[in-house]
Formats: C-alpha cells, sequence, structure tokens
C-alpha cells in the first residue's frame, strides 16, 4: 500500500513538472513566433530550460525533505541575478522594503554599505557617525563570520539581516584586514542609523571644508545652503574649499549630478551607455559655479564609490578641483530597481557610467592627482609635549663671524634662557602666531590626508592671487602705452 502511494505521489509530482516544463516549451515556441515579427524580442533557449526542469523534477523526486516551489523558483531567480555581477539582485518583500527605507535617510544597523567579494562580505565603506566607524570599522575590511557563523555561502541580503537586526543588541564580527596578520574580532552594539549626510566648517579664516557622507536625494540643496552659511561667515568670499568624500559608498545618480553641478560653469558631467534606449542618458552643467572660481580638492580614498566617482571624475577632467588621496573603489556601472508588482522587484545592472571625457571607471577607480597614503602622525611623549624647541641660528654658533654694522643677535647660549619661564616662551610664541602652528599639528596628527589637502588648497590659493595680480599690472601697462 505504501508503495503504490508512494508510486502515486512521485507520478503526481511528474506530471506537474511535465506541465511545468510544456507550459516553458510553449512560451518558448511563442517568443520564437514572434520573434519573427519582432526581431528584438529574446529567445528563450530550449534546450537549457529542459535542462532546468530536469534538475526541478530531480529536487523534488529525490531531495532527502519536501521544497515549497515558491522556495525553489524564487531561489533560482535569485541565483540567476547573483550570477550577473556584485550589484544585481532580487528583492524580495523584505529587501524591497530595506531599500526603500535605506535611502529616506534613517534605518537601524551597524552603518555599513557592503558587497560581495569570493563569497565574503565586503566593506565599501562604513557610514559617519554611526556604531560601526565608532568601533574601527574600516574600507575593505571582509567580514568572514557574523556572531561566530560563516558567511560563505549566504548571500548579501542574508547578511544585511543578520546584521541589522535590534537596536541596543551586540554582533561580534570577524573581519579579515589588509596588512595584519590575523583575523580581528569586532563588537559592535546595533544602533538606529540616522544619515546626516553633509557637514561643514571653517578650517582656518577663508578656507572652508564640505563633508559628504552619502549621495541622496536632498543632497544637492543641503551641499548648495552649506556653501551660502560658509560664505556668509567670511564676508560671502572664501579663498578656497576642501571637498571630502571619503568612505562615501554612494548612492543616488541624481545626488552627484546637483553636487558636480554645483562647481561647474559648462559641459558634461556624466553620461550612461547600456543596450536599451532608458540607459542612454547624459546631465550636463547648468552654469553656475557657487564658489566663483574659488580653488577646489576633493579628498577621495578606497571607499569612495559610484556617486562619489561621479562627482570626483567630473571635477578632474573638467580641471577644476585637485583630486587628492588614494585611487576611489571603481564602481562605474548603474542598477535600475524594476518592481515585480507591489512587494518584490529585481535590482539589475543596466548601464555604465562615463566621465567628461569618456573615462570608464568600472574596477579602474579614480586616480588621484595626488596620491596620499593614510599616515598617522603619533602624538608626543607626556615628558616631552610641553617642551619648546627652540632652533638655532647663525648667532648660537661658537666662533661666528660677526656682523660689520655690530648689529647681531645675542646667542641663546644656555638652557637657563630656553627654559627660563617656559609660560612666558609659549606666550612669545603664541604671539608670533604659533597658535597655528599648534593647531596644525593637532590636525596632522587627527586626520593628516586633511592637513595635506588644507596645505595644497592654500598653495593653490597662492598661485591663482598670483596670476590675478599679473593679469593687473599687464592691464596697468597696457593702458599707460595707450
Amino acid at each position: 500500500m505504501r508503495k503504490e502511494n508512494r508510486k502515486y505521489m512521485i507520478k503526481n509530482k511528474l506530471l506537474v513538472a511535465m506541465a511545468f516544463l510544456g507550459g516553458i516549451v510553449g512560451l518558448s515556441l511563442s517568443i520564437n513566433y514572434n520573434a519573427f515579427a519582432k526581431p528584438n524580442r529574446p529567445v528563450l533557449p530550449l534546450k537549457e530550460l529542459q535542462q532546468f526542469t530536469e534538475v526541478y523534477v530531480r529536487i523534488k523526486k529525490d531531495y532527502v525533505e519536501e521544497v515549497d516551489d515558491k522556495k525553489l523558483i524564487t531561489d533560482a531567480i535569485s541565483g540567476m541575478l547573483a550570477g550577473l555581477d556584485p550589484h544585481s539582485a532580487y528583492l524580495n518583500e523584505e529587501a524591497f522594503t530595506e531599500l526603500r527605507v535605506g535611502t529616506s535617510g534613517e534605518f537601524g544597523g551597524l552603518g555599513i554599505e557592503v558587497g560581495m567579494e569570493n563569497g565574503f562580505i565586503k566593506v565599501i565603506a562604513p557610514i559617519d557617525d554611526t556604531p560601526a566607524q565608532k568601533a574601527g570599522i574600516k574600507a575593505g575590511d571582509l567580514i568572514i563570520r557574523l556572531n561566530d557563523k560563516s558567511v560563505k555561502g549566504k548571500t548579501l541580503d542574508d547578511a544585511v539581516k543578520v546584521m541589522r537586526g535590534k537596536p541596543g543588541e551586540p554582533i561580534d564580527l570577524l573581519i579579515v584586514r589588509d596588512g595584519k596578520d590575523k583575523p580581528i574580532k569586532i563588537t559592535i552594539i546595533r544602533a538606529i542609523i540616522k544619515v546626516k549626510s553633509v557637514k561643514y566648517k571653517m578650517l582656518e579664516p577663508g578656507f572652508a571644508y564640505l563633508r559628504i557622507s552619502s549621495f541622496q536625494s536632498k543632497t544637492p540643496d543641503s551641499v548648495r545652503d552649506a556653501i551660502k552659511a560658509l560664505q556668509k561667515e567670511n564676508k560671502n568670499k572664501l579663498k578656497g574649499m576642501i571637498l571630502d568624500l571619503r568612505n562615501n559608498p554612494g548612492g543616488v545618480l541624481s545626488g552627484a549630478v546637483g553636487v558636480s553641478d554645483a562647481f561647474l560653469r559648462e559641459g558634461k558631467i556624466v553620461y550612461t551607455e547600456g543596450r536599451i534606449a532608458d540607459a542612454l542618458m547624459r546631465y550636463d552643467a547648468t552654469g553656475e559655479d557657487l564658489l566663483e572660481d574659488a580653488p577646489l580638492v576633493v579628498l577621495v580614498n578606497q571607499g569612495s564609490a559610484s556617486a562619489s566617482e561621479i562627482v570626483a571624475g567630473a571635477l578632474q577632467d573638467h580641471k577644476r578641483a585637485l583630486i587628492l588621496g588614494k585611487k576611489t573603489f571603481g564602481k562605474g556601472s548603474v542598477q535600475t530597481v524594476l518592481p515585480l508588482g507591489e512587494k518584490t522587484a529585481v535590482k539589475l545592472t543596466t548601464a555604465r557610467y562615463f566621465t567628461p571625457l569618456g573615462r570608464s571607471i568600472q574596477a579602474k577607480g579614480i586616480v588621484p592627482d595626488i596620491i596620499i597614503e593614510d599616515l598617522e602622525i603619533k602624538k608626543s611623549d607626556k615628558n616631552t609635549e610641553d617642551e619648546i624647541v627652540i632652533p638655532l641660528s647663525e648667532a648660537d654658533l661658537s666662533g661666528h663671524l660677526s656682523n660689520p654694522s655690530g648689529e647681531e643677535e645675542k646667542p641663546q647660549d644656555s638652557a637657563k634662557n630656553k627654559s627660563k619661564n617656559s609660560a612666558t616662551d609659549k606666550e612669545k610664541i603664541a604671539s608670533n602666531g604659533s597658535i597655528k602652528a599648534v593647531e596644525n599639528k593637532k590636525l596632522a596628527e587627527e586626520d593628516y590626508p586633511l592637513f595635506e589637502a588644507l596645505n595644497v588648497l592654500k598653495s593653490m590659493n597662492l598661485i591663482q592671487s598670483m596670476n590675478k595680480n599679473k593679469k593687473k599690472v599687464s592691464l596697468k601697462k597696457k593702458s599707460t602705452q595707450k
């Protein structure tokens, strides 16, 4: 009796599978027939679909446990998209909802942008002021375990689900980092992630700093408001600005275009190319430079991706800004979200984008004009950090030649003079402008690339001022000659 029931069940399943195959064959024949009238329609590969159906039947018949038909088809779709590239994916109801929540600027989790690499989770960039950044997660880290469970074999969506969890709950990440001999274990407390994409401040009088941590739909408006506020603080004129795009994983394309447009007067910003007509797009500047030609330095690193690279590439091609830092991530593709009804969707790579000069950034990245490594300037030892070392001059050297006019500085002949009342010395040094030197030293210790970017920006401002003065002098000479 059991054998008969089993035969009956298998027979039914095979009939279902054959009906499924029959539907596919019928669809294939229909599409093949229509292809004569509309050659742009895709032709389904009948032989490969038969193989797919055979695997489907084998699973239904022989797998150790019964598998739901919906799960099999959904997993097949997910695998089909995952095999295309690291950014194409099937979005089930939960993933589709999370995607829409993520673009609103607030969500729960760790605060990192991630992708897949060789079956492991790769950190593209930690988001500013989030648990991940505060815990020390860096761009380029490979996450190999989540709470002691290997991520190998998990989809990106599965890994993201584990990382998001409830706010306040801890999660252990085991990561592999370049330059480290063994994996590092980092514990992070989940939190509600509120992404504030734009921050700004003055570094020195006239020299501004603007940080973009991600590109959202409202980012261009926030950038314009920030520049206006900085200009107002400096009597409506800036000597130069640093645009910080480090560890910015990207975001919406319109955000990158709007930010680039704020600094360009004319020409292309970015264009895209793909196989379908909708993938062919071009974006141009609208004719306004909010900085009024003031020098601009853009800071990037390996965590600068996608929309960040669009901005850096556009400003570099137009020679509007000097790019400083490390080579960027190299994501030069465009993903389109195609809804499948109201609850699910397909995220599909539909185009590649190109810089104004036709450069593809895909898997290459933006190479900075000036490469700066992430160096760390260590603070002085506590026993010596308060000491003031006054440099020697010619007058301090034994047996130096005397000044023929009889005027020369008295030598600082003893440590007594150098250390006598250090408070007075500090006041003297402060009065000679060394407060700025102390501030510069602090900036170098906290953020060396930013310190170097500020020095470059000052040099650019100086060169620009010298060129303006030369033009004024030549105009005066011409008017005198007339």
